[in-house]
């Protein structure tokens, strides 16, 4: 009785012990490829205890499942507060190309800037979501990529020059042959009258507004249809602040490194009238009007996508040289198409100036939701009187362009008669009156 039940004790150890080989070999099969689980099962002293026909499928399960759980789908960022979606300007990585963390993978276009997206992780681009020109919208997949290291580029040893070859010996001067009767000249052909073809060709080429001018369109036509704008005109004698750039713009650039322009003074003088008249500096939200605190001008550049409006923040507490540095930083972002977002929200004021292409007179569009535009225009010289004299001076036309409903015109025209007077007496920024 005792052997009986020794024997049956046995059995069942022996049969757990099988279950747990079992185990284990199921285990080794999901991680390991057809050729370790073939050699493994062929062992002369293991006798498989499961049907290993199809184990070349199962391996091709794991391998793709072992490929998903490292591919990692980038989704479209956010862009800023008020923008929800954007154009894929280009793709710089094809699917099976291999990327570094940091590296840029394509460029979107909003309706302000570019902006370049880049790869979070190394690996592989495995998929792309959206092609070249098509609109995506933030949160959703832009593209998969299969996280893996990626190996350095290989670097190119420089060519060995090729040893200098024996200098032929200079060959010897021929005979100068014995010169030709001339013979006679030909009387001229003449030129074949030019043939007229039917182009057959398209008239017209259509091409798709870039973002940024799709946006800027449905700004200044929601401007139009919902501010009541009105324009209000003056001229400036532009003699006193030409005198005082002709006297210190050398000094000025060797002191700050930057060239002395006008733009800078307008900034200066237009930050002075926005605080003696606040309601320009304010805007309207529904029913409110909002004040602004801090003067944030915003200076309109033309940039190869378009026109973009980069904004000069707190003016009230800059001098000249800041904001000509300002402006050239901003400037160059511009034409090199890398402005951030942050560099064209939160502005109060905006100031345009047609004359550097020489535009003599216009009527600015309000940059919503601001409520108010100053244009500036071609320096000309005209007849100006001057205590009862006729002279020639250089003379700049201005436009104020500003929203009726909460600014009246008293306080417009008085806004543009202190960037008048205070240009026209450039002291005056000096002593903040």
């Amino acid at each position: 009785m005792r052997s009986a039940t020794k024997l049956i004790k046995n059995i069942n150890l022996n049969r757990c012990a099988q279950s747990n080989v079992v185990r284990s070999t199921s285990r080794l099969i999901n991680t390991t490829n057809t050729n370790t689980v073939r050699q493994f099962t062929s062992t002369p002293s293991f006798t498989p205890l499961f049907n290993t026909n199809n184990v070349n499928n199962t391996n091709i399960k794991y391998q793709r499942f072992y490929s998903s759980a490292n591919d990692v789908v980038i989704k479209v960022p956010s862009m800023g507060d008020s923008i929800s979606e954007g154009t894929i300007v280009a793709w710089t990585k094809s699917v099976g190309e291999s990327v570094r963390v940091d590296e840029v993978v394509c460029s979107i276009e909003t309706d302000k800037v570019t902006i370049d997206i880049n790869a979070p992780v190394s690996g592989t681009i495995v998929e792309l979501f959206a092609k070249e020109g098509e609109n995506v919208t933030v949160g959703n997949d832009l593209y998969k990529i299969a996280k893996g290291e990626v190996a350095a580029a290989p670097k190119t040893e420089a060519p060995k020059a090729a040893p200098t070859a024996p200098k032929a010996e200079a060959p010897k001067a021929a005979p100068t042959p014995a010169p030709k009767a001339e013979a006679p000249k030909a009387a001229p052909t003449p030129a074949p009258k030019p043939t007229t073809t039917n182009t057959t060709g398209p008239s017209e080429t259509r091409v798709k507004m870039t973002r940024i001018r799709q946006r800027t369109a449905q700004r200044l036509k929601d401007s139009q249809n919902t501010a009541a704008m009105l324009t209000t005109f003056n001229e400036l004698d532009m003699s006193a602040l030409m005198n005082m750039r002709k006297t210190y713009k050398d000094e000025f650039e060797k002191k700050h490194g930057v060239k002395f322009g006008f733009m800078s003074a307008f900034v200066k003088a237009s930050t002075i009238a926005l605080k003696e008249q606040p309601i320009v500096n304010a805007s309207v939200e529904e029913n409110d009007i909002v004040y602004h605190n801090n003067v944030n001008i915003n200076v309109a550049v033309s940039a190869p996508r378009g026109l973009v409006v980069p904004v000069i923040r707190n003016c009230e507490n800059l001098s000249f040289a800041d904001i000509e540095k300002e402006i050239g930083r901003l400037s160059g972002l511009a034409r090199n198409d890398a402005l951030a977002i942050e560099d064209s929200i939160g502005g109060t004021f905006t100031i345009s100036n047609g004359g550097v292409f020489g535009s003599m007179f216009g009527t600015p569009i309000i940059n919503p939701p601001q409520s108010a535009i100053l244009g500036m225009h071609a320096i000309k010289d005209r007849p100006y009187v001057v205590n009862g004299q006729v002279v020639v001076r250089p003379i700049m036309y201005l436009a104020l362009t500003y929203d009726h409903r909460i600014i009246d015109g008293r306080e417009a025209v008085t806004f543009l008669k202190k960037i008048k007077d205070v240009l026209e007496n450039p002291e005056r920024i000096l002593l903040e009156l």
